[in-house]
């Protein structure tokens, strides 16, 4: 069996970081500047400071092509060390130490420096190790090459002689990357990427070297009172973020994955499906400001700054592997909302009761996974009710018996009717509110909470006494109906503005369902299968017309057999309309040619069944 090895092809690893892994060029000088943070940790190491030392710089230069040298005090590399890992591809320099020691370092998958190859044709780097030995001049070319030159032999005295210890990187721009070259824009992203760093990152330019990331996060810097730290972290939040008028500031800590920072209470309620936008930092390296997996799902009332020490990156570096570490961390991140919530709740319920009118939907995403706030702050939340927005304490003093419709159409349809006769109707179609309701009793055993649908409703309605002035018109409305699936009743009730209410119950709004499908999908497969499903006994709506309403009254009086045809249809539609249901191909049609009739009916000089 003959053994060989894979060949690499720099070309297409470069496309793939530049056009597949990585989200931007500006990546490059993320990495850059990276593995240079990682050789000051390890010249640390290597010399047993406590303290990582020396600093990195920038320095942009002009020409026909803008250039870029990033230069560290780091460890540098020795000769046999540029051979092992500048030249390999998915070899790391913190390789040996990375298990014993992945808290040190940011790196760890040694395609960091090819990124660069995205913005330039050619890396050339100058380097010197802490561990002795020459300096070392290696130049890597996009076309798979590269070249080496010792530039001295450790004297002070050859070529390259008093190079310092650490590395120098050198890049050209390509014609089309000179805008990630433009000082300003080197200047933006070493300060994005490296606003949190412990040691200096210096810009370079003709008045000497600026600091770019002169002030630590507040967790780093004592405080002589906590509302001086409160207020430091507001304005380093405003200033960081670009936003301003934050509800509230808290810190946020984790053993697990060695994760600190602040979150930032956000003055407005965004949307649950809105993406998350919390700025993450890994070892004081910016990581992502969208992290999707670090704060649990229901925290997105806050926006957080957060440095990371322990947490494993994916190969992209713009977010963390998902395992039981970062489970670990998430699980602290919340617990650490859940008790600043609790907090409120002892310390200041009047700020709480505003947070709750800002962030109720986050809230009550939390409550109904965790007993202790379900019990804390169930009594606080709103729900949207047949009587108007109303708090579950007001909703269970008022009553010991709640209802409400599982569905937002469901409770549409049946609100206007409940409100007429004074009933309270909670819409509970919404994220976590029917599983609120139905735990309520857990909290407060002597309430009964009860789901319903709109035939629950009629049964509350008034029945008439004598109904026999309106028989000819349940009569035809009985027959013109019967081919749409519907029976048809008489009841009294409010408001009696409304002539017609469609009820259908959950069997009956499940076949109107299968009949929309069916009418989408026609005669194929799905089709077949949805006709295997409508076997057996079809369930019937109910059309119930309002004995109160002039409209029907008047009707009910004409005996008019040719006029109540012509109107009963238009009612039926009107009812479905006003239920929010779509209409059917055939009730559409029912529509039209309704209109029609009518129209042709007043013209005719026969005398509409005015429908005023």
């Amino acid at each position: 069996m003959e053994e060989h090895r894979f060949q690499i092809h720099l070309g297409g690893i470069i496309d793939l970081l530049s056009n597949h892994l990585y989200s931007s060029p500006s990546v490059y000088l993320r990495e850059l500047l990276q593995n240079a943070t990682d050789a000051l940790r390890a010249r640390a190491l290597h010399e047993g400071t406590p303290e990582v030392r020396g600093a990195v710089r920038l320095t942009v230069a002009h020409g026909a092509r803008p250039q870029l040298t990033i230069e560290d005090d780091g460890i540098g590399l020795t000769e046999d060390e540029v051979h092992r890992f500048l030249a390999t591809i998915g070899a790391s320099s913190k390789r040996e130490e990375l298990e014993a020691r992945r808290r040190d370092f940011i790196g760890q998958f040694g395609i960091g420096l090819l990124s660069a190859f995205v913005v330039s044709d050619t890396i050339s780097v100058v380097t010197r190790s802490a561990k002795g030995g020459p300096a070392i001049a290696w130049q890597g070319r996009a076309d798979g090459t590269y070249s080496i030159e010792r530039l001295e032999d450790g004297g002070q005295d050859g070529p390259g002689g008093g190079a310092p210890v650490g590395t120098t990187v050198h890049l050209v721009a390509k014609d089309e990357m000179a805008e990630w070259f433009d000082p300003e824009k080197v200047e933006e992203l070493a300060t994005r990427f490296g606003g949190l760093l412990p040691f200096p990152v210096e810009l370079v330019g003709d008045a000497g070297a600026r600091r770019l990331n002169p002030t630590p996060p507040p967790w780093r810097r004592h405080f002589d009172s906590p509302a001086e730290a409160r207020d430091a972290a507001l304005h380093f939040g405003e200033a960081l973020l670009e936003q301003k008028g934050f509800f509230d500031v808290l810190p946020l800590k984790s053993e697990a994955g060695g994760v600190e920072g602040l979150a930032y209470v956000l003055p407005f309620s965004p949307p649950p499906t809105a993406p998350p936008a919390h700025r993450v930092y890994l070892k004081g390296m910016l990581l992502t400001e969208h992290a999707e997996n670090l704060l649990p799902r229901w925290a997105f009332f806050v926006t957080c700054i957060l440095d990371v020490q322990d947490l494993r990156p994916t190969a992209s570096r713009e977010s963390f592997y998902e395992d039981g570490a970062l489970a670990a961390a998430r699980d602290a991140l919340g617990e650490a909302l859940r008790a600043y919530l609790m907090r409120l709740r002892e310390e200041d319920p009047r700020r709480l009761e505003l947070l709750i009118a800002l962030h109720y939907r986050a809230i009550k995403a939390l409550a109904a996974q965790d007993d202790d706030l379900l019990r804390l702050f169930l009594d606080l939340l709103p729900f949207e009710t047949s009587m108007g927005r109303m708090s579950f304490g007001a909703l269970r003093r008022r009553s010991k018996r709640i209802q409400f419709a599982g569905t937002v159409d469901l409770f549409r349809q049946m609100a206007p009717i409940a409100a007429a006769q004074g009933l309270g109707i909670v819409n509970a179609g919404y994220s976590y509110d029917a599983d609120l309701l139905r735990r309520a009793p857990e909290v407060f055993p002597d309430l009964e909470v009860q789901e319903v649908d709109a035939a629950d409703l009629t049964e509350s309605l008034a029945d008439v006494v004598h109904p026999g002035a309106f028989e000819q018109l349940l009569a035809v409305a009985a027959r013109t109906l019967a081919p749409y699936g519907c029976e048809v009743a008489l009841k009294r009730f409010a408001p009696a503005e409304l002539p017609v209410l469609y009820v259908a119950s959950d069997d009956a709004r499940f076949q109107r369902d299968v009949d929309t499908a069916k009418e989408a999908t026609g005669d194929g497969l799905w089709g077949g299968m949805l006709d295997a499903i409508d076997e057996g006994p079809r369930a019937k709506a109910q059309v119930v017309f309002n004995a109160d309403n002039p409209l029907v009254v008047r009707l009910a009086h004409m005996g008019d057999e040719e006029a109540l045809t012509k109107s009963v249809p238009m009612l039926y539609v009107q009812a479905l309309l006003l239920g929010h249901h779509p209409l059917s191909a055939d009730e559409m049609a029912l529509l039209n040619v309704g209109l029609l009739d009518l129209i042709e009916w007043g013209l005719g000089g026969g005398g509409s069944p005015t429908l005023q």
